[in-house]
């Protein structure tokens, strides 16, 4: 493919259109479930860009193409490909993936997020910090980093440190995907909107304000859902201050749910587990989401020299053999200095955000 043609594809990986009053923001890689690439992220930016400073714009609306969600996260076979090779595209990537979410964060108009669908990873940074949520009732939001031997990252951290109680952080180690009940309890969606309405929500906001429009089509939010129910076990379980600690709570309170999360636990990295743990902690003292997303990067990049992310993508993306060798094996083989690492300065993170956003 010649490099016209390769630019023209990626252009069409995000659809920009205006319709009335609001422009739409359509991530259009089915078959890759959304996931973005670089080039989507710059050309998101690029839009937003064009339309804050136009007065024609009311409302940014960001949806998914496809039936199956809006945006499974990034493009891990190419971060699995960096990571293996030594490159620094990764990086690259991250720094401008980081600085969108924090421009999402501060958009000031509305900028309304449809998260239908499978909503993961990077598909949450860019979906979870804007200012109007919808979710539906097909809606399953989560941060499955430590799966794949990665962090939480695109501002998780941030987002899941000020859940209620210890719900964030079992999200947070877990990776377990949530409805639109939870995701509305844990801060991640505002508004919850059935998925046939959800043309007529985006019709009606061609020609009425967000503010007039969007009360026509939002219910009550589903009955709760499991965090709820589960409230009790997972505050007094994960506010442990350690991994280890955790999963010996979870073994000891007798209770059958809380026996499969430990169980689930000790599937996942247990360098990622226990960085995780710690970036979680550290962000609930920091105040805005710049220095979170700085220090993610930091993580981010530390992970790229780590075996677990290599490892972890070829087990549950490439070969699919679902049985990652994680180095070390064990909770109790990753040292503190280990941890330290992924904290450790990375050139470039200071300079991730100037006092000029």
């Amino acid at each position: 493919m010649d490099p016209a043609t390769a630019a023209g594809a990626e252009a069409e990986h995000v659809l920009l259109a205006i319709r009335g009053r609001a422009a739409h923001l359509t991530l259009n890689r089915p078959r890759a479930l959304n996931a973005l690439t670089h080039a989507m992220v710059r050309q998101i930016d690029e839009a937003l860009t064009a339309w804050e400073h136009d007065p024609a714009v009311d409302t940014v609306v960001l949806t998914g193409a496809g039936e199956r969600g809006l945006c499974a996260g990034g493009d891990i076979r190419a971060i699995h490909e960096d990571a293996r090779t030594g490159g620094t595209a990764s990086a690259d990537f991250w720094r401008d993936e980081y600085r969108l979410n924090a421009r999402i964060a501060r958009w000031p108009k509305p900028y309304v997020a449809v998260m239908d669908g499978i909503v993961m990873g990077g598909g949450v940074g860019i979906s979870a910090h804007g200012n109007v949520r919808i979710v539906t009732e097909r809606s399953r939001v989560a941060m499955p980093e430590t799966g794949i031997g990665f962090v939480p990252d695109v501002g998780g951290t941030y987002l899941l440190s000020r859940a209620p109680g210890e719900l964030g952080t079992h999200l947070a180690l877990t990776g377990t995907p949530v409805g639109a009940a939870d995701a509305i309890l844990c801060g991640l969606a505002d508004h919850y909107v059935p998925s046939p309405e959800l043309p007529l929500l985006l019709a009606e906001l061609s020609t009425s304000p967000l503010r007039e429009a969007l009360p026509h089509h939002t219910h009550e939010p589903p009955p709760p859902g499991v965090l709820t129910t589960h409230r009790d076990w997972i505050d007094h379980c994960y506010a442990a201050d350690t991994v280890e600690e955790i999963v010996d709570r979870l073994l000891a309170t007798g209770i059958q749910e809380a026996k499969q999360t430990a169980e689930t636990l000790l599937t996942k990295s247990p360098t990622s587990l226990k960085v995780t743990l710690r970036a979680m902690r550290r962000a609930r003292e920091l105040p805005t989401l710049e220095e979170v997303l700085t220090q993610e990067y930091r993580i981010s990049c530390a992970s790229l020299t780590s075996p677990d992310l290599v490892e972890g993508i070829r087990a549950q993306v490439i070969d699919k053999d679902r049985e990652p060798r994680w180095v070390p094996g064990t909770l109790e083989e990753v040292g503190d200095a280990e941890v330290a690492r992924f904290f450790g300065p990375t050139s470039g993170t200071e300079a991730l955000f100037t006092s000029g956003g």
